[in-house]
């Protein structure tokens, strides 16, 4: 059966660290004196009840984990840290529609960077950070922070390690858990202080650099601008977004190898790695040619241009420096090719990873072998490390299953009249948690507030299951995860 009261227990935990997050929030708009303080307030005060509830019903249970209860965990706390989310925008009226408030919650945890705000600008300073720290908080997630700080809580489980880590394959640095949680998420706060700091040295001002730097090695998106990094009409500005958004795609177990250990042969020997710079020097060099010939770029704009929106794209972050809406219709189809791919596994991006792609023309490598030599051995390995049969197995299922349900919901938002273009890319982005879309009503710069009620709650959904890979939220659904046995 489902241990309950260890689910209560550590959702009661987790909720007393959303309302920390809250009051920091609380202490931005105190320093800007604007008028979503009480917000704030009653949202933490509301939050701290929630986690007294949640305690109270998990104060007796032990800490013995299952996986099942694992699972359960790991979707409940992205769910109910949702809930409890959307209170700022609910109470203060910002976003007074609770379909909308949601979904602008999920898109900033599951770091996807979608956006039902018209206008980002006239919002308070200290929404605009909560916004930006929901992302940086999801981007490695939420369970995984908190076997960073407080690993007493899920006992630093790997079945919680499991369920909402990304990529087929987990990296660990540490034999404990709870060391190794420690050490990345270490990476990402000095990863994100560089980013901050080449932002403040590039021109940006202190509340900019400390919001976009949160965003962009969260790979997330959310920018206090409407028109995002292109506001600032900086050269500079925009190759900083690009090399952190690019570092913020590495497995970040590997990042630490390289820089760390020193050891940057690792880099270059390491077959995802590899296939993620292809894919970012193919496309951006395909797209480069295509603005030039097509739209009329010159040759360093058009080269930033390509390389800003292919690394937004195959990172997921969504960020942007121009109108991809507004190019040459097949730089859409390589943008959505990036969209999908996605970047390295173990990073803050969202995406099938690299690493699968990897996996998959090794698979179909040894399928045209198989042919030719139907009864030769034909390992998989991956970095010098053999692939188990049952990770291909898994493999496959995850590339039916996520093409099967974009396949659903597209065709689903075509039949109430959403644009074909639109309707696919919008699946494909909350799959990926990409954020932006292709096409002409919903494009890379505009806001998602036109789709119907329906299809946010739909969409919320979606970039919840894309954000923990699917099997995780799906396996929920299965009747053998309520039976006893």
């Amino acid at each position: 059966m489902v241990n309950y009261g260890i689910l209560s227990k550590i959702l009661g935990q987790l909720l007393y660290i959303e309302s920390l997050m809250m009051i920091a929030c609380l202490g931005t708009s105190l320093f800007y004196g604007e008028d979503d303080m009480l917000a704030f307030l009653i949202s933490a005060l509301f939050t701290i009840a929630g986690g007294l509830v949640f305690r109270y019903f998990g104060r007796d249970a032990d800490n013995r984990l299952s996986r099942r209860d694992a699972y359960l965990v790991v979707t409940a706390t992205w769910l109910v840290f949702s809930v409890f989310g959307m209170f700022p925008y609910l109470i203060g009226g910002y976003i007074p529609n609770l379909a909308d408030a949601y979904f602008e919650t999920m898109s900033g945890f599951t770091t996807t960077g979608a956006s039902i705000l018209d206008d980002v600008e006239h919002m308070p300073h200290g929404i605009l950070f909560w916004r930006s720290m929901t992302q940086w908080i999801g981007g490695l997630g939420i369970v995984f922070f908190t076997i960073a700080i407080l690993p007493s809580i899920v006992g630093g489980s790997m079945k919680v390690f499991a369920a909402e880590a990304t990529g087929p394959i987990k990296s660990k640095l540490h034999p404990r858990l709870s060391t190794s949680a420690k050490w990345i998420w270490s990476i990402y706060t000095v990863l994100t202080i560089a980013c901050f700091a080449s932002f403040k040295v590039a021109g940006m001002g202190w509340y900019d650099s400390v919001n976009y730097a949160m965003t962009t090695t969260a790979t997330g998106g959310f920018a206090p601008h409407n028109d995002s990094l292109l506001h600032f009409h900086s050269p500079l500005i925009e190759y900083i977004g690009i090399l952190f958004q690019f570092l913020s795609g590495i497995n970040f177990v590997l990042l630490y190898t390289a820089t760390f250990k020193l050891k940057p042969k690792a880099l270059l020997t390491n077959s995802e790695f590899k296939l993620f710079v292809s894919i970012i020097v193919i496309s951006t060099t395909w797209i480069m040619y295509l603005l030039i010939t097509s739209n009329g770029y010159n040759l360093e704009p058009a080269f930033r241009s390509a390389l800003f929106q292919v690394v937004s794209f195959i990172t997921t972050t969504g960020l942007f420096n121009d109108d991809a809406g507004q190019w040459h219709h097949l730089t859409w189809v390589i943008l959505g090719l990036c969209m999908f791919a996605g970047s390295c596994a173990g990073s803050t991006s969202g995406g099938f990873k690299c690493i699968r792609m990897v996996m998959v023309l090794k698979v179909m490598r040894n399928e045209f072998k198989r042919i030719l030599h139907p009864n030769a051995v034909l390992p998989i390995k991956v970095n010098g490390q053999h692939v188990p049969q049952d990770k291909i197995l898994s493999l496959m299922s995850f590339f039916a299953i996520s093409g099967l349900m974009c396949i659903i919901v597209a065709t689903l938002m075509i039949a109430i009249g959403i644009d074909h273009t639109n309707a696919i890319t919008i699946s494909l982005s909350c799959v990926s948690n990409v954020g932006p879309t292709l096409g002409t009503d919903i494009g890379p710069v505009m806001s998602w507030s036109s789709l119907p009620e329906g299809i946010k709650w739909i969409c919320s959904l979606l970039m919840l299951m894309g954000r923990l890979e699917i099997m995780t939220v799906l396996v929920i659904f299965t009747p053998a995860f309520w039976k006893d046995n």
